[in-house]
């Protein structure tokens, strides 16, 4: 009994049992199928014969009548998406009575000041991402020694720039030694920039914070370890850089770091920014320290300083700013 007519008879076996067999399905009686000759060759009508090999001839085994299902993975089998960062709520009332610049804040003098001192830092970024250089919106505020209001101007850099109509501002904790960003600002946060460095599998989203200033997000430092300086000078940390910097054509990044005479964090940071700002807190800092300091940061192409806490008749607030410079 040829293959065809073996098919045949399973077909009439099936619509007896009252399988509905689809009408698609070969008869062995219908024109344009002749017998099987050969090894398993089906001869066709004249002028029809493929140009190709003609194809094997189906064996005679059960048909598959139901349709194949292609096994599409599930949500649990696809690759995790990244996490929507969560919203935290920022004190502005008590940030205020600290001291410290809100986007509602009614002393005008240090919104003043804090304008002259951002202006030039965005304007070098912007002029750094047209020419096509990398990092030129990564700014990294730091001091000789603690205790000279670095983090004082961090915070009050960032919530000025977030006022900014064309750019939006990332505020990271890079005092991986004595991080105190969150804490000033109210904000409670376990895992950050250390804790994205350390496992590949946590994802930038989930630790990234936004506020209720629209402008404004927060970077943890993370957990502390024992490898800061060497996790902040791997690969990782480069690859982390550079997200940071272009996930965001808008965005000014500034880091809070450590002091550069305490610590060898503060000088790993600083070889890999766009820019530096230098905080000295007037009559109080050794001009000798000062020098160091600005010796740690040689290698940086551009350096700005600010005067803090210098008093004068024009001082508002205890706050005043010093002509910042730039050096190349």
């Amino acid at each position: 009994m040829s293959i065809i007519e073996q098919a045949t008879r399973r077909l009439e076996e099936l619509r007896r049992a009252g399988i509905d067999v689809p009408s698609w399905a070969p008869n062995a009686t219908e024109p344009g199928f002749g017998p099987v000759t050969g090894a398993g060759t089906a001869t066709l009508p004249a002028g029809l014969a493929p140009q190709a090999p003609a194809a094997r001839a189906p064996v005679a085994e059960p048909i598959e009548l139901a349709p194949r299902t292609v096994a599409r993975p599930t949500r649990a089998d696809r690759a995790p998406t990244n996490a929507r960062s969560r919203e935290v709520q920022i004190d502005l009332r008590r940030l205020a009575a600290e001291g410290y610049l809100t986007p509602d804040d009614p002393r005008m003098g240090l919104a003043e000041e804090l304008r002259a001192v951002k202006r030039p830092i965005i304007e070098h970024a912007q002029a750094a991402r047209e020419a096509g250089k990398a990092g030129g919106n990564l700014i990294f505020v730091t001091s000789a020694l603690p205790g000279e209001g670095k983090t004082y101007n961090a915070i009050n850099l960032a919530m000025s720039i977030a006022m900014e109509v064309d750019h939006s501002v990332l505020l990271v904790d890079a005092d991986v030694v004595r991080p105190s960003v969150m804490s000033r600002l109210g904000v409670e946060a376990e895992l950050g920039m250390l804790d994205v460095l350390t496992k590949p599998s946590l994802d930038l989203s989930e630790v990234l914070m936004r506020t209720n200033i629209p402008k404004l997000s927060l970077l943890p430092a993370g957990r502390p370890t024992d490898q800061s300086t060497e996790l902040l000078a791997s690969v990782a940390m480069e690859r982390l850089l550079a997200d940071l910097a272009d996930r965001y054509s808008d965005r000014i990044v500034i880091f809070d770091g450590p002091p550069l005479l305490a610590t060898s964090e503060s000088r790993v940071l600083a070889a890999r920014m766009g820019q530096v700002l230098m905080v000295v807190q007037a009559q109080k800092t050794a001009q000798s320290s000062v020098a160091r300091a600005f010796a740690d940061v040689e290698a940086c192409e551009t350096v700005w300083c600010v005067l803090n806490k210098a008093t004068s008749q024009r001082a508002s607030a205890g706050y005043e700013r010093y002509p910042q410079y730039r050096r190349t």
